[in-house]
């Protein structure tokens, strides 16, 4: 008897058309495994609610990594597996787990799927899944949000834009313990449960998604003559052999910073003042992934 799978598709996540994906879905998906259905949301969140309400056995999150997010916030903590089609701007939780962005080997990954499960990262009582942040990502996340040009090109942009600000912050940042780990001056704050913030930006490369943790990564103050080496460090998975990165790793985290500003968790951004207290629950969320991955998350 075929499992039903229900596609929840974000019509207007990244390049918007998702022609190819449907395609894909029709010609690749196995029907002797799988009964299909494809749904299509309307308004920000009614993709969490769809998954909730789902009697589906997989529900696939079609879309960026908003999509993916409200998708598994819906799933979380039931016996409902996640899967992705990832067709957004960064994707970081799919290229985390190993799933293309090519739609027909992502259907794929579907029909040759290991299930397994991941831990589920909270913040101020909301669950995310790859990374949240304070300071510079941030708020290029708030700029990213309010641009109706999407990509790594424009995100790069904006990047440059708050960079020439020249951004700081004061924060503190405490252990599960409540003991004072480090306080100071940064760029930005990255609390990691995936290794990335997307695009294969791995903040975190350490990071597992299975090891009841999370990675705090914090970089200090550097020149704008710095940006290249830490460039190419970021996206070769050796940004903490920088000394301006720092790095904390525990169950949980209290972080503090002096007056508000912009927080993001998966990319969604918006403004707080704090605190924001982090913590893990390991195993929460079941995800379908390639076989290849099984022991690599």
């Amino acid at each position: 008897m075929p499992r039903k799978i229900s596609f929840i598709v974000n019509p207007i996540s990244g390049q918007n058309d998702k022609s190819q994906v449907l395609s894909a879905i029709g010609r690749h998906l196995d029907f002797s495994l799988y009964q299909p259905e494809i749904r299509f949301t309307a308004a920000p969140g009614q993709a969490e609610t769809m998954a909730r309400e789902s009697d589906a056995e997989v529900v696939v999150a079609v879309g960026g990594d908003g999509t993916v997010s409200e998708v598994a916030r819906g799933l979380v903590g039931s016996d409902k597996a996640l899967g992705i089609i990832p067709c957004g701007s960064g994707d970081g939780l799919a290229l985390h787990l190993g799933i293309s962005r090519q739609p027909h080997l992502a259907v794929d990954t579907l029909n040759r799927s290991f299930e397994t499960s991941i831990d589920v990262a909270r913040m101020n009582g909301k669950d995310f899944f790859c990374t949240a942040g304070f300071g510079l990502d941030a708020r290029v996340s708030l700029d990213f949000a309010k641009s109706t040009t999407r990509g790594l090109p424009r995100y790069i942009s904006l990047a440059w834009e708050e960079w020439l600000r020249r951004p700081l912050s004061n924060y503190r940042i405490h252990g599960a313990d409540g003991k004072l780990l480090w306080q100071g001056d940064a760029v930005f704050v990255t609390v990691a449960n995936a290794n990335q913030w997307g695009n294969q930006a791995r903040i975190a490369p350490m990071a597992s998604l299975q090891d009841g943790l999370l990675d705090v990564v914090v970089v200090n103050p550097f020149s704008t003559l710095e940006i290249p080496d830490l460039a190419t460090r970021l996206m070769t998975g050796r940004a903490p052999s920088s000394h301006h990165f720092l790095h904390f790793s525990g169950p949980s985290f209290r972080i503090s910073r002096k007056g508000a500003g912009a927080v993001h968790y998966d990319g969604d951004p918006f403004r707080a003042h704090g605190p924001f207290y982090l913590s893990v629950q390991p195993r929460a969320l079941k995800v379908l992934i390639p076989p290849a991955k099984a022991h690599k998350i």
